[in-house]
């Protein structure tokens, strides 16, 4: 009976990467062509905000590149979310040098609210720009990195735009997990779908360049209205979508640099804080996600493996079909690895990616169970958790 069904799984597995091929295809030509607007003539105000707890190794950075934006009109706010370290007298000392900075002083957190919503939250209180752009502190923009943005906004008549940053990454433990979330999103987010489907399920947001038309911030409730979210940029899409309104991709790989976490560790205890909630805390949709990657991308390479060291003879696998697979699974990596602009020798190592995001996602889980999620030295509620 295991005969059968062996014989029959990779070309199964090969008809199911030709579509996910497919959706990578489509994605790369319909976020290129968000850039491809032309020009504006005039530009809407744009209100930058930034929330920043401890970020006294990226704040400099992050804020200068913006304050030399060759933008027209904007204004960039940064909170200060009660940090311990430099980052506050960094951020005087930046605007005691240099117009267009304002320094906000973030007030007490409120029970059950994750602390970048409620940071952003008091931001958007005090912008004042027909646009909202949320960006992180770890975040370097190029000279002329809003002006393409917003010209991509205004282009595709967005009221959300969103995109993927350069990754840059340094330690193992940032190679193998970091580029991974995005690769998911730009592999299995058939976009030519979810913008005609509208439905929530569908939709994405990368917290690190999200773009707002004010009006539609404030109909979705903004921050406040997903105060409690661990993953207020997939949430806050979703809401958007909710709403029947538009949000768009866009490519700013060449635009935005961000290196989100500094070491291994960094890595591996930040995305175990979002993996599970990315699902909306349901057990057998995880499981099921996961599972699928091991047998599209693992599965294959195994079969392949037994067969040529002869590990089980009686294995009935096409050797042929097989490596056909593993090169179908090399194009999945190496396609979107290069527009992500992540260093290409990596895609070569998927195999090992999986196995460290799994690694991820089975801690992510054990910690979102038992109640022991933390982030920026705050304990997070433990959240309620589903089978279905």
């Amino acid at each position: 009976m295991l005969d059968p069904l062996l014989y029959n799984l990779v070309p199964h597995i090969i008809l199911f990467q030709a579509v996910v091929l497919l959706i990578v295809l489509s994605n790369t030509w319909i976020m290129r062509r968000t850039r491809q607007h032309p020009p504006l003539t005039i530009f809407p105000k744009l209100s930058i905000l930034i929330p920043a707890r401890n970020e006294e190794k990226n704040i400099a950075r992050c804020v200068r590149s913006l304050l030399a934006q060759d933008y027209p009109a904007f204004e960039v706010l940064v909170l200060d979310d009660q940090s311990t370290d430099a980052t506050y007298a960094i951020l005087q000392e930046i605007a005691s040098r240099q117009a267009g900075l304002k320094i906000l002083s973030g007030s007490l957190l409120p029970e059950g609210w994750m602390g970048k919503n409620w940071a952003c939250t008091q931001l958007s209180r005090q912008a004042q720009g027909d646009l909202y752009f949320f960006t992180d502190a770890d975040t370097v923009f190029q000279p002329h990195a809003l002006r393409a943005i917003v010209t991509a906004f205004s282009g595709e008549q967005a009221d959300l735009l969103t995109g993927f940053p350069h990754q840059d990454l340094h330690t193992w433990g940032e190679r193998l997990i970091v580029p991974f979330f995005s690769w998911a999103s730009y592999c299995f987010t058939p976009l030519a779908l979810a913008y005609r489907l509208k439905l929530p399920a569908l939709a994405f947001a990368v917290g690190q360049m999200l773009l707002f038309r004010r009006e539609a911030y404030e109909a979705i409730g903004g921050h406040e209205r997903i105060g409690s979210s661990i993953v207020e940029d997939l949430d806050l899409a979703r809401q958007i979508t909710a709403a029947g309104l538009r949000w768009r991709v866009t490519e700013v790989a060449d635009l935005i640099t961000t290196r989100m976490y500094t070491s291994s560790r960094a890595a591996f205890e930040g995305f175990s804080k979002n993996f599970f909630a990315a699902f909306h805390f349901r057990v057998l949709p995880f499981l099921l996600a996961y599972g699928c990657l091991a047998v599209v991308f693992w599965a294959p390479l195994t079969l392949l493996i037994l067969t040529c060291f002869n590990l089980i003879p009686t294995l009935p696998i096409d050797i042929a079909e097989a490596v056909f697979c593993i090169v179908l699974s090399l194009l999945l990596w190496l396609i979107p690895y290069y527009y992500l602009r992540v260093p290409l020798p990596l895609a070569l190592l998927y195999p090992l990616t999986l196995w460290v995001v799994f690694a991820v996602g089975c801690n992510s889980l054990v910690d979102s169970l038992t109640g022991r999620l933390h982030w920026k030295d705050r304990h997070l509620s433990r959240p309620r958790w589903r089978w279905l």
